[in-house]
């Protein structure tokens, strides 16, 4: 801190506060006053009827006094807020040394925290460099290991929910398309052996698959007698009225005379005659297959009794609820005669689903357990 006197007016003394740095500039000391305080003030402003330095030079050769000359006039006695430099000061800083701690006023000035460094005399006064020890690196890797092992478990369990819905999307477009169908034609999208086989079966018709099971492979189907269980083709080759795909089942429109296009199923290209993993849409034969490859089972109220009965769900031990036949059964199904065992129903037109992720179903364990609750179903 230092202070400076002033002449003219007894105001004491005026501290100034400095702040010391680290290095060998001298700072430039500037004390602001007003005009007339002193006989030393280095200039003045001639518009406010002040003499200018050189004036008062000349003045004091005249004899005039300096302290006289140096008083403002009347006009600029108004202005006596504007200020001038007073004096100007160089301060001698000698250059601080490291050792030497910062001369500031702490009331004003902050200083930094640092760190010292330490060094190696050996090392030639260089700073060492920082390392990881090897348990500090198992660490780090056992900790990513579990965290992407955590990721990679929840990124596929959301991988096969979008799988479910999205297969319990097509399920219920494959519904929807044969329905919007029959109200435009006031029949189902089959052909003529499957309409006969449906009245020689209860009336209703099953287009399946054969899927794996625990006893082996299991046929879905409504037998039509030629030992070929039949797919979906035909029902999709119609919906989209194709006339090439399922053995022209549609040729020259005959399913669809209005040409009209009631789905328009993804189509993968996928020939199951190829190795590899089967695909989800449409394949080369017209099957339209789920995201995991296995195509859809679709069932049809071909004798329009209102309720449709599945060759897979229509089972006892698959759909039955309390173990004796009655209703309600699982997933919605009722049995309109509790005397026959396997004659669970869907009360609606259309029944159309999907084997699930795994692909697998029981005809022997009920509709919620193990290999059959994860399958996808129209209607629910």
């Amino acid at each position: 801190m230092r202070t400076t006197s002033q002449s003219g007016f007894r105001r004491g003394k005026r501290p100034l506060a400095v702040d010391w740095q680290d290095c060998g500039w001298c700072p430039l000391i500037v004390v602001p006053s007003r005009w007339g305080e002193a006989t030393d003030e280095p200039m003045s402003l001639s518009r406010f009827g002040l003499r200018s330095e050189a004036t008062a030079r000349q003045a004091r050769r005249r004899g005039i006094s300096a302290r006289e000359d140096a008083r403002p006039t009347k006009a600029a006695d108004q202005h006596a807020s504007i200020r001038s430099p007073r004096a100007v000061k160089h301060l001698s800083a000698p250059l601080l040394r490291r050792s030497t701690p910062p001369r500031h006023d702490p009331q004003f000035f902050k200083t930094m925290k640092t760190l010292a460094l330490k060094c190696d005399k050996n090392d030639g006064g260089h700073r060492p460099r920082a390392a990881f020890t090897l348990v500090e690196l198992l660490t780090v890797i056992a900790i990513i290991a579990i965290l992407a092992a955590m990721l990679l478990t929840a990124l596929q369990g959301v991988k096969a929910h979008a799988l479910k819905v999205k297969a319990h999307l097509e399920v219920v477009q494959i519904a929807n398309a044969i329905e919007k169908y029959d109200s435009d034609y006031g029949r189902f999208p089959v052909s003529t052996n499957a309409q006969f086989a449906a009245s020689g079966a209860g009336g209703d018709f099953t287009y399946g698959w054969v899927f794996n099971a625990e006893t082996g492979p299991y046929s879905v189907e409504t037998y039509l007698g030629s030992g070929v269980v039949v797919s979906n083709a035909e029902v999709i080759a119609i919906l989209m009225d194709n006339t090439n795909l399922a053995n022209g089942v549609n040729a020259g429109h005959i399913k669809n005379p209005r040409q009209t296009i009631f789905m328009s199923p993804t189509v993968s290209g996928y020939d199951p005659s190829v190795p590899g993993p089967p695909e989800g849409g449409v394949d080369v034969n017209g099957i339209y297959r789920d995201p995991w490859g296995n195509p859809y089972v679709i069932t049809m109220d071909l004798n329009y009794d209102e309720n449709c009965k599945d060759s897979f769900y229509c089972l006892s031990k698959v759909s039955n609820l309390t173990g004796n036949n009655s209703n309600p059964g699982l997933n919605g199904l009722v049995n309109p005669d509790t005397s026959k065992s396997d004659n669970f129903q869907y009360h609606g037109k259309v029944m159309v689903w999907s084997a699930g992720p795994n692909g697998k179903i029981d005809p022997l364990d009920p509709a919620t357990d193990r290999e059959n609750r994860d399958n996808v179903l129209s209607w629910q």
